[in-house]
């Protein structure tokens, strides 16, 4: 079996024909599938989709029960949490929906974790790290393209002289480099390589 396009979180089973791994849907197996639309919907009350997977949280007034259900609580009510709560021996724990928040201060309210900043987050060579509320994800360095090839994804160089997205001078040569490109001004004309006069 052979899968021209890979199968990125997947395995491929037939000619181009990718049986993705939980959580993952598509063609080749890599957009996330936001379970949180799925019919049944999969938590009681709220739900917060993540990569790959999805958490549950309850309403205000409410605990997050083992099995994903949301059952009354008077000492939730009284707390006070954004995002519901859970009985740990005998204690009141406002809960977060995902490991890249924490709780807050007022031990009630969560902030996000910057993971990018903070040195958590671990992006492969070529790629530069986004964070985002709860999580983050890697993105390929600017001057390179995300592309599919010899069986794995890998940040390819853009050519931007090729793809005519130089900001050359009409007088100047487009010369490409590793994630970038320059431009030298054509025999005659001088300048920057932008201006050439």
């Amino acid at each position: 079996a052979t899968c021209g396009h890979g199968c990125k979180y997947g395995e491929c089973m037939g000619p181009n024909k990718c049986k993705c791994f939980p959580g993952f849907t598509g063609k080749t197996c890599n957009q996330d599938l936001n379970e949180c639309g799925l019919k049944p919907r999969p938590c009681e009350h709220r739900c917060m989709n993540t990569h790959g997977s999805y958490k549950c949280y309850c309403l205000n007034g409410y605990m997050l029960m083992p099995d994903g259900t949301c059952a009354t609580s008077r000492t939730c009510a009284m707390v006070n949490c954004q995002y519901g709560c859970e009985e740990v021996k005998g204690q009141v724990q406002c809960l977060c929906p995902s490991g890249g928040l924490q709780l807050g201060p007022n031990g009630r309210t969560c902030i996000d974790i910057d993971e990018c900043s903070t040195g958590k987050a671990v992006c492969s060579y070529n790629r530069r790290c986004v964070n985002t509320f709860g999580s983050f994800y890697c993105k390929c360095q600017l001057g390179y393209e995300l592309k599919y090839t010899s069986g794995r994804y890998n940040c390819v160089d853009v050519n931007e002289c090729v793809t005519n997205t130089h900001r050359c001078s009409l007088h100047a040569e487009c010369l490409n480099t590793q994630g970038s490109f320059q431009c030298k001004c054509k025999q005659g004309y001088q300048g920057t390589g932008f201006d050439c006069a």
